[in-house]
């Protein structure tokens, strides 16, 4: 395995270079090009919102307060294991600095699209302007531009990227990226005590964790019902922050069977389970496919931070939570290989998951 002083040089991946979705959406049309056309996709419709049963609601206050720390921490573990979603409020993000971050990416994807071309994706690496997970010529599109980049540790940035970015966006995306990795760091520690995992073990597993950003714009679209602003998948991360920049749904999830949209609460933050902690927690938390839809009249905003546990490390079911009585459901690979075949794979709902769980038999294989 690579040593860490090799951290600088690791490529988690490519995409195939596409064309920019906001700058096609600057003429007038009424009709989305061929590879856009997504009528394979369940119908965006679900049921009225009175109807819908509503995210749980974590109050990051109440967690903290020794008083209200087992009904609350029971909401939680409550949350992952049915929900695999939840919004965060009482978090300690200043809303300030929300409201600096917002205005900052609200400008960095109003920037020319000459500027742009500066920070787009190059052919032998994914990061900057572009889709992700792009693997063919002939593969359907997704309807959305992203900005994605590797955030921390600092020594597996994109030095030359980072240095490209607006400066005033840079300055509140270094604070924003601590913000975020905080908040993640106590989320995971709440998570390790519901359930009953060794917190050492949890703070080995993350601490200088892998985080990475996706930014995520999503145009007006002429034909809606027949395009998708993400495609079905679930994160192989541990865990998923989305700050949702204005007021336009999009964000849906599957529970039950049924498409569910989230309604972003002002200034808290959506949190999702990802298959990384599916893994660790032995499958006790669950991750969970989501996507994006778009509509005919408004454009979309967010920002997805992804954390991840250290990339020179093992990936799989907590020891804490294993033993006779309780056999690992996934198998044990190396961090960093983990990262790069998901990135070298089309989003195809939780298959990527599936492809690590131990099938009956197979632990007595070896």
């Amino acid at each position: 395995m690579e040593s860490r002083a090799d951290a600088e040089v690791v490529n988690f991946g490519k995409s195939i270079i596409v064309p920019s979705v906001q700058e096609l959406t600057k003429e007038p049309i009424t009709k989305i090009p061929h590879r856009y056309l997504r009528p394979e996709q369940e119908p965006h419709s679900v049921l009225g919102d009175e109807l819908l049963p509503s995210v749980p609601i974590i109050d990051l206050q109440k967690l903290a307060a020794g008083n209200f720390v087992d009904s609350e921490l029971e909401k939680l573990h409550s949350a992952c294991k049915d929900w695999g979603f939840f919004q965060v409020v009482n978090h300690g993000v200043s809303s300030s600095l929300l409201e600096e971050f917002r205005l900052e990416i609200e400008n960095f994807f109003k920037l020319p699209h000459e500027e742009k071309k500066l920070l787009w994706q190059q052919p032998d690496n994914h990061e900057g302007f572009g889709q992700l997970f792009v693997v063919s010529k002939e593969q359907k599109l997704d309807w959305s531009d992203i900005f994605y980049l590797t955030t921390l540790p600092h020594n597996l940035r994109k030095t030359d990227l980072f240095e490209k970015l607006p400066l005033k966006l840079r300055e509140t995306l270094e604070v924003y990226s601590m913000e975020a990795k905080n908040l993640a760091m106590i989320i995971l520690g709440y998570m390790a005590r519901a359930l009953e995992m060794d917190a050492e073990e949890m703070r080995e597993l993350f601490t200088n964790g892998v985080q990475s950003m996706r930014m995520n714009y999503y145009p007006p679209c002429p034909e809606p019902d027949m395009a998708i602003g993400i495609s079905p998948h679930s994160d192989a991360v541990a865990l998923t922050i989305l700050f949702q920049l204005n007021e336009t749904e999009g964000l849906q999830i599957r529970k039950d069977g049924k498409w569910v949209s989230i309604k972003p609460l002002p200034n808290a933050f959506v949190v999702n389970i990802g298959d990384v902690m599916e893994i660790v927690s032995n499958g006790i938390y669950r991750s969970i496919e989501h996507r994006a839809i778009v509509n005919s009249t408004k454009e979309r905003l967010s920002v997805a931070t992804f954390y991840n546990s250290k990339l020179y490390s093992d990936l799989g079911p907590a020891l804490s939570l294993t033993g006779p009585s309780n056999p690992a459901k996934f198998r044990r690979v190396p961090m960093e290989k983990y990262v790069k075949d998901f990135f070298a794979r089309k989003l195809d709902g939780k298959a990527y998951l599936d492809l690590m769980r131990i099938r009956q038999g197979e632990e007595n294989s070896n």
